[in-house]
């Protein structure tokens, strides 16, 4: 008999260690693992900071998803662009272009998620996203530019332009990009002897009236006081109203000169999710607590593109969507898939949240682990600890350690690579969007997928 397929498509947090509890539990006679996902690597996101900031090397959060001892899983380079669940066929875009469909007996929906955005005038056009390791290659890129560009103009308007930074959302990812971020301006301007560092600003923008409520109310108080402290203007309340190449727009009336606009104000599913034609909570594909899809025989959904309910808040509050989380229902997802071909009894996911921590570089940071709020070193060490410890490979581990260290002995460089000079990486460019197919689409594809055969 044929060995049954398992698609898993994704390779974030979620889909990683799903395929790597199915290579350990899983002989390889048992089923066929294919994995699909543009990059052979698993993106550490929440050092992605880091890395726009020049503290960590690009290749340090790109984990090689080929140092598995027991890696028989065969990749296909691309991404999944439709699903019709009846005929179990995912239709795939290679990196090359070309459409291919992948026939599943099992299939594990993890595509993650893209940036939230809004329907505000030169968003697409002028905003650049923190999601993927080019943008934060580019925007690094982009922020020692601008310092080199105001140090070699004699106009003062494009001066003030190019040194006032703009970043859109309050949760992790913008604090800690503005945070590293502002840091690195910094000290970088110490050695441009014509700027005046008074005149870099740096503007953190969020809608909500907190800063990372999930924090709590002192703790998130906290670190408004660390950012402001460090020269960081903090706006609550207020949104973009509109963006160009050299100001933004503020709702509350505001024009700010400005040639950099880093957008980060949330995520959503993966457009992919909307392919299945299948219900949804939040934009998030609609699963049990065992993460199987209501009708759909063999589909299973986690991480940031699933609505898994939280069992340990009694069920009716949704699973945030979290590395925490997303590592450890890629696993349960994995034995899942194996009780189902050893017809035995699906097992519901159940974790109770650990805490979060935020490093806002340097000395700053806070943290609740566990409940327990933390602030200054004993919260990065935490911090730091914590996402160490969560990198796939000793490899890995030894590049960031190395990386940490050496930051912190030699200081920041900034150095730009130029690599992405002739490129601009904005929102409209980054994480392609607009290539997925609607419900229809798909099911004419495969409709003439059969034809052919």
């Amino acid at each position: 008999m044929a060995r049954p397929r398992i698609l898993v498509v994704g390779a974030g947090f979620a889909g990683v260690e799903c395929v790597r509890r199915l290579e350990r539990k899983l002989a390889a006679t048992e089923a066929e693992i294919v994995l699909v996902t543009p990059f052979s690597y698993q993106l550490y996101l929440p050092l992605l900071p880091q890395v726009a900031s020049g503290v960590l090397t690009p290749q340090s959060v790109a984990v090689s998803l080929r140092r598995s001892r027991k890696h028989r899983t065969r990749i296909i380079p691309g991404g999944a662009i439709g699903v019709d669940t009846k005929a179990k066929v995912c239709v795939i875009r290679k990196i090359t272009g070309e459409l291919v469909d992948a026939r599943y007996d099992y299939l594990v929906l993890a595509p993650g998620s893209v940036t939230r955005t809004f329907d505000i005038p030169g968003l697409l056009e002028h905003g650049r996203g923190m999601k993927t390791l080019a943008e934060a290659a580019f925007i690094r890129d982009h922020v020692i530019a601008q310092l080199d560009l105001a140090d070699a103009s004699h106009d003062e308007a494009e001066r003030t332009a190019r040194l006032q930074f703009v970043v859109v959302g309050g949760g992790y990812a913008g604090t800690e990009t503005a945070a590293c971020l502002q840091r690195l301006t910094q000290h970088a301007v110490k050695r441009y002897p014509r700027l005046n560092p008074e005149r870099i600003s740096w503007h953190l923008i969020d809608l909500a009236p907190k800063l990372m409520p999930e924090l709590g109310d002192r703790l998130g108080q906290v670190a408004v006081d660390i950012l402001r402290g460090r020269g960081i203007e903090v706006s609550l309340g207020v949104s973009v109203a509109e963006a160009d190449a050299d100001k933004v727009t503020l709702t509350d009336g505001r024009v700010l000169p400005s040639r950099t606009l880093i957008w980060t104000a949330g995520v959503v599913a993966s457009p992919l999710i909307g392919t299945l034609d299948a219900e949804t909570a939040h934009g998030r594909l609609v699963v049990g607590a065992e993460m199987a899809v209501p009708g759909a025989e063999g589909v299973f959904a986690l991480g940031d593109a699933a609505a898994v309910p939280d069992l340990a808040k009694g069920g009716d509050a949704l699973c945030p969507p979290t590395a925490q989380h997303a590592m450890r229902q890629g696993p349960k997802v994995a034995d899942n898939i194996i009780a189902s071909m050893r017809h035995q009894p699906l097992q519901p996911y159940v974790h109770k949240d650990l805490g979060l921590v935020v490093d806002l570089g340097g000395r700053d940071a806070v943290s609740k682990p566990l409940g327990i709020e933390l602030r200054g070193l004993p919260a990065q060490a935490v911090a730091r600890a914590y996402h160490w410890s969560a990198l796939r490979t000793n490899v890995a581990k030894t590049r960031v350690l190395t990386n940490w260290m050496l930051n912190a002995v030699a200081g920041d460089d900034f150095v730009r690579t130029g690599l992405q000079e002739q490129k601009r990486v904005t929102l409209r460019d980054a994480e392609f969007t607009d290539l997925y197919l609607t419900p229809e689409q798909v099911r004419e594809h495969v409709a003439s997928l059969r034809a052919r055969t």
